[in-house]
């Protein structure tokens, strides 16, 4: 193993006092009635739990980890969805109690959801990723009315050159792979500067952030959205990148359905094409130096257990070699 040595002990982290007996104290102190029943579901920055309530549908119930976000960021968040489900924007939006959506208990904040079920999209079927492009025109057509004031924007130095340089700096890479990395994330940081350029001017507005097909609930009136706690300012392409998978030729295909669907609604700006393998590369990065700045948090080592391991840095160097070649072909064509 490859990991640096840290005091932290599983009861140490803020996380380890959210047992069940405070979660229902916490929502009874919200004023709901809850039944008692408590499951925990996957999520590792912040904790989500579905939550039985009396004589009503259950909830979702997440808190928040501590630090984070600012009280004014998640209320940011909040509003956003509330503002995307005003629009008829099939987005779960936080229940709102007493006039409030964020709720503070036991030194926690958390809010609580209606609970939706669903499954992931299929995304190998043309009509599919068309319907998701009309959803993502929509939601951008919101997005660009206005504006965040406390979320973040997305930011190439932060998630790449920082997230690079506090790994080295921390000491999570191992002596063997050190000058690789370095050589292999300075060309890759270099080649995104250059995407960078490419793409200047294109418009940077309020985005999901993290719209993968794990937070997309298929059901058959279609889909909806769950989990805006990444929105932030971005590029538009942020929110299509991640939907597309397999070789050039498929992921032309992809992308070519789901700008079909965004133009229903709001034009796409080819610029932008620059900018997908730059953000391809960036969360390839900034990942590894998340799974290791949340390391002293239990849930992670039990999780991720091949993290951190020779193997996995040598893997993350092909991985960013392979990112190299994908950042000199021609940019994907629609």
């Amino acid at each position: 193993m490859s990991q640096p040595m840290t005091e932290s002990l599983p009861g140490d982290h803020p996380f380890a006092s959210l047992q069940p007996a405070l979660l229902l104290d916490m929502v009874e102190a919200a004023g709901v009635d809850a039944d008692g029943r408590l499951l925990a579901l996957n999520s590792y920055e912040n904790r989500v739990y579905q939550l039985g309530v009396e004589d009503r549908a259950p909830m979702i119930l997440k808190a928040y980890r501590p630090g984070r976000w600012s009280d004014a960021a998640i209320l940011e968040e909040h509003a956003f969805a509330v503002e995307l489900a005003g629009h008829e924007i099939p987005v779960v939006a936080p229940i709102d109690l007493n006039h409030q959506t964020l709720h503070q208990a036991a030194g926690f904040r958390f809010a609580l959801y209606p609970r939706r079920g669903g499954h992931a999209p299929e995304l190998d079927n043309a009509d599919t990723r068309e319907w998701l492009g009309r959803l993502l025109g929509r939601m951008h057509t919101v997005g660009e009315a206005g504006v965040f004031e406390h979320r973040p924007v997305l930011d190439a130095d932060v998630m790449g050159r920082q997230s690079r340089d506090w790994l080295l700096a921390a000491g999570w890479i191992p002596e063997g792979v050190e000058a690789s990395y370095r050589a292999v994330t300075d060309e890759l940081l270099a080649a995104i500067d250059e995407a960078r350029e490419n793409a200047a001017g294109c418009a940077f507005i309020r985005l999901h952030g993290d719209f993968h097909p794990g937070n997309i609930l298929w059901t058959d009136q279609g889909p909806h959205l769950v989990d805006l706690d990444d929105c932030r300012t971005g590029p538009a392409i942020q929110d299509l990148w991640m939907l597309l998978s397999g070789d050039r030729h498929e992921r032309t295909l992809q992308l070519s359905d789901l700008i079909a669907g965004y133009e229903q609604f709001r034009a796409f700006d080819p610029r932008e094409l620059h900018l997908l393998e730059a953000l391809r590369t960036l969360r390839i990065m900034h990942y590894a130096a998340w799974l290791a700045r949340r390391w002293d948090d239990p849930a992670f080592p039990a999780t991720f257990t091949w993290f951190g391991t020779e193997r996995y840095w040598d893997d993350h160097v092909l991985t960013l070699r392979e990112q190299v070649a994908a950042m000199q072909a021609p940019v994907l064509s629609v």
